[in-house]
């Protein structure tokens, strides 16, 4: 296909025309155009331009970045296959565009650089051309390949990425979450098999209960609530931590997700309200007893170190209100509207020294038992409790040079 007949073909691009407003595809259709008018300045602009954006991007291709394009911009041909749609029309559409795009990839610079030759007399110009730098040529992609991705996929930034922030109202994509795997966490293996199953049966296509996970600091609550975008098989799960100033805007958030083939965790972490907060009431009929139901594809996992996640004194219970009841019971229905609620307490001894041990054989750590255990048992009673957090900080700490002085003085 000739750069003459790209130029045609690209004007008719109608599935995928939101890729002609990035700044790279508006580029070439400009390059294209500036050798069409015979300006060759122009299109010797554009060339560089466009190799210029490439490299940015450290795309060594155009094709590159334009399988990048093709795979997470969403798109209408994608979105229909995400939304497990037909529409003849458009899927017709969008394979003529994916070759036109295709062959627009596999044409050699040397196709444009030959076009400005022609237009560029003299050996000033001549020189110039020579010196411009190429970028690679090729299409790693074609109709039934990306159909199949959109397929497995979806299409979009939830196709691209598994965890996102949300703040401010906006989304916020996070490229390499902080996931640990299940084989690294220790412990309260029944709460996590709790949140396991209540997260496959979302997967499965089940509306399911929200969670919450509560109690003492450092036993594991959040690192399971992550550890669930490393489990295989749930591939389609996509994990949003809302902080609580978020609460307000989170209808919104569900809205767009509604729909999606996508299955999503909204993730509050160390959840907990003052006593004149008022949000956890946005909170509660976000939970339920709003007029908008809950998509089943969407469900809310919260963390807290307070069961009831609301904050009492004596004074809500002595003070002077009439109906001081219902007030206490108005605040401590927040946690009731959770339908799975699991708690997550310290761990015994027992649980806690089996815990070090297992810590210090991965650690490699050379130490009598003995002395292990009676030095982990000091180290808990100067910290917070026999929890996995305080068995790795005592673990951590057997390799610092205070520690190992210490255990040479006693």
């Amino acid at each position: 296909m000739t750069w003459e007949q790209l130029r045609i073909r690209l004007m008719g691009l109608s599935a995928y025309r939101p890729l002609l407003e990035t700044e790279e595809l508006s580029v070439c259709a400009a390059l294209l155009e500036a050798l069409y008018g015979r300006d060759g300045e122009r299109a010797a602009a554009c060339y560089t331009r466009l190799f210029c954006l490439l490299r940015q991007g450290n795309w060594s291709s155009l094709g590159e970045w334009m399988l990048d394009q093709l795979k997470y911009r969403e798109t209408p041909y994608p979105i229909l296959l995400a939304e497990r749609r037909e529409d003849p029309a458009l899927t017709a559409a969008a394979r003529n565009d994916i070759e036109v795009l295709a062959q627009l990839c596999r044409t050699d610079c040397g196709c444009f650089l030959d076009a400005m030759s022609a237009l560029l007399p003299g050996p000033d110009y001549a020189a110039m051309l020579d010196a411009l730098p190429r970028w690679e040529s090729g299409a790693p992609f074609d109709f039934e390949t990306l159909t199949a991705f959109y397929q497995a996929n979806g299409a979009g930034m939830y196709a691209r990425y598994r965890a996102f922030l949300w703040q401010n109202g906006q989304l916020i994509p996070v490229d390499d979450p902080d996931c640990p795997r299940p084989e690294e966490l220790f412990g309260y293996t029944l709460q996590r098999r709790q949140v396991v199953e209540n997260t496959r049966s979302m997967l499965e296509g089940n509306l399911v209960n929200n969670v919450l996970l509560y109690g003492n600091s450092g036993t594991g609550k959040s690192a399971t609530v992550k550890s669930l975008l490393s489990i295989p098989g749930f591939e389609d799960l996509r994990l949003i931590q809302v902080d609580k100033d978020g609460l307000q805007h989170l209808p919104q958030l569900i809205r767009t997700l509604a729909g999606k083939r996508h299955k999503f965790i909204l993730f509050i972490d160390d959840l907990a309200f003052d006593q004149d907060d008022r949000t956890y009431s946005a909170l509660k009929t976000i939970l339920e007893g709003g007029l908008e139901r809950r998509p089943a594809n969407v469900a809310i996992y919260a963390t807290s170190n307070r069961r009831h996640l609301v904050r009492q004194t004596f004074s809500d219970r002595a003070g002077d209100e009439v109906d001081a009841s219902e007030t206490i019971e108005e605040k401590t229905s927040l946690a009731d509207r959770f339908g799975l609620r699991i708690p997550y307490l310290s761990l015994d001894k027992g649980e806690y020294l089996a815990l070090v041990d297992h810590l210090a054989a991965d650690a490699h750590l050379a130490m009598e038992p003995e002395t292990l255990h009676r030095r982990a048992m000091q180290w808990e009673l100067r910290h917070h409790g026999r929890t996995p957090r305080t068995a790795r900080q005592f673990i951590a700490s057997l390799f610092s040079d205070n520690e190992i002085e210490s255990e040479k003085e006693s």
